[in-house]
């Protein structure tokens, strides 16, 4: 079957290279808005050491604090699904980056004076996590089957403003205070939300909206379900790690927030660099076996995790993880336009939530953990756990996609 993208507005025929496909100023568009949403989205985890001091926090208040955004922004990834289908992904992602700037700057002059106000924080920031639901389909929409995989792999790079967050607000904080990042956090914001207003242009081969209920008919299928569990693994643990990292680093190894901050950076680099190639391994080999690959390796690094007793091993191991995991996160999004492409918009938030709500668990359950047992390793070790039953799970439903699934039938890898 003849696969139709668009290029400049004009219908094209599958087959061409990847960066003559699609549309490159609303992928860059794509990426950049992701990029500082995902930058803000984890700011209370590099914040959150010199935050927890402040308004004297214990350790479960600590995991609530950095798991409250990645809840916020799971259910929210939802309601920008299916915003995204109903109005379009431009449209979408100016409103939200709109709620987001205009929440930092109140509460950086307001104040944020409790724990409460952190919580409430996290759900403005939520919105920004649900940057997700939007960036995606804004650049995937542009592009063939053949290159989903890379499209979708180089907008969700945008992960990597997690890097950004975990160099730069620790050491703002120590120079300013840390309620004075919010605001300064609000000027590339705006910066990229011009830059988002220009270039981005929603592709022309949009399906129609539907009812209300419709947006929920693929819950009625199992496949749904499978992927949604996938990438609550894959991305709720690159997340979840990403927001708590700052906090182990300087409970576990007692280093000052700066340095926290650079270890949390190589980590969550690592996974970042590597989700669009997880995507394009994904193209090339399928998305089962990549993720079969990803899972074992993710599961023994967390499990070496819980064991380790110097900030060397433990940060080698972290950085394992971080790949196994960012790879993964390209692979489900091959995976997943391959299953849903008429409902990727409310499927790409569908399956985002899992993953915040993922991360949500991982974050807090690191909190809990060290409060009731002094330790954070039950946490990593229940989530390689997590990991395993994911493996186990792909085992026993890859036949029958590979036997059902149109990509496959196609000629396409899955």
């Amino acid at each position: 079957m003849a696969t139709a993208y668009w290029q400049d507005g004009k219908a094209e025929s599958g087959g061409s290279s990847f960066w003559s496909a699609g549309h490159r100023p609303t992928l860059i568009a794509a990426f950049l808005y992701f990029d500082l949403a995902f930058m803000v989205w984890v700011l209370l985890g590099p914040l959150g050491p010199e935050i927890a001091k402040t308004l004297n926090l214990t350790a479960a208040q600590k995991g609530l604090m950095v798991a409250t955004p990645t809840l916020a922004g799971a259910i929210l990834r939802v309601v920008n699904g299916l915003l995204v289908d109903r109005i379009g992904p431009k449209r979408s992602g100016a409103i939200s980056q709109v709620i987001v700037i205009a929440g930092l700057l109140f509460a950086y002059l307001a104040g944020v004076n409790n724990f409460g106000g952190t919580l409430a924080l996290g759900v403005i920031l939520g919105f920004a996590g649900a940057s997700f639901a939007i960036a995606l389909p804004l650049a995937s929409r542009w592009y063939p089957p053949e290159h989903q995989g890379k499209a979708m792999g180089i907008a969700g790079m945008g992960n990597s403003g997690t890097v950004l967050a975990s160099l730069f607000a620790p050491m703002l904080a120590k120079l300013f205070g840390w309620n004075t990042v919010l605001g300064l956090s609000c000027i590339p914001l705006a910066i990229v939300f011009v830059v988002y207003l220009a270039l981005a242009k929603d592709a022309p081969n949009a399906p129609a909206p539907k009812r209300f209920i419709d947006y929920l008919e693929p819950l009625k299928q199992g496949d749904a379900w499978w992927l949604m569990l996938f990438y609550s693994v894959t991305f709720g643990g690159f997340v979840g790690l990403a927001a708590s990292l700052p906090i182990y680093f300087t409970d576990q190894f007692g280093l000052t927030t700066v340095m926290a901050g650079y270890c949390t950076a190589a980590c969550v680099f690592a996974g970042s660099l590597v989700r669009p190639l997880g995507g394009a391994l994904a193209d090339r080999i399928g998305g089962v076996k990549t993720l079969t690959m990803v899972y074992l390796v993710a599961a023994a690094a967390l499990a070496g995790v819980s064991g380790a007793l110097t900030l060397g091993s433990a940060l080698g191991l972290f950085v394992v993880a971080m790949l196994a995991l960012g790879t993964g996160n390209g692979a489900v999004f091959q995976l997943v336009p391959q299953r849903f492409r008429a409902e990727i918009g409310v499927m790409t938030g569908l399956v985002g939530m899992a993953g915040g709500v993922g991360g949500f668990y991982l974050a807090s359950s690191l909190g809990f953990a060290k409060q009731l047992t002094g330790s954070f390793a039950p946490g990593f070790l229940i989530f390689a756990g997590l990991a395993l039953v994911a493996v186990a799970a792909l085992t026993a439903i890859k036949g029958r996609w590979r036997s059902t699934w149109e990509a496959a039938a196609n000629g396409i890898r899955i």
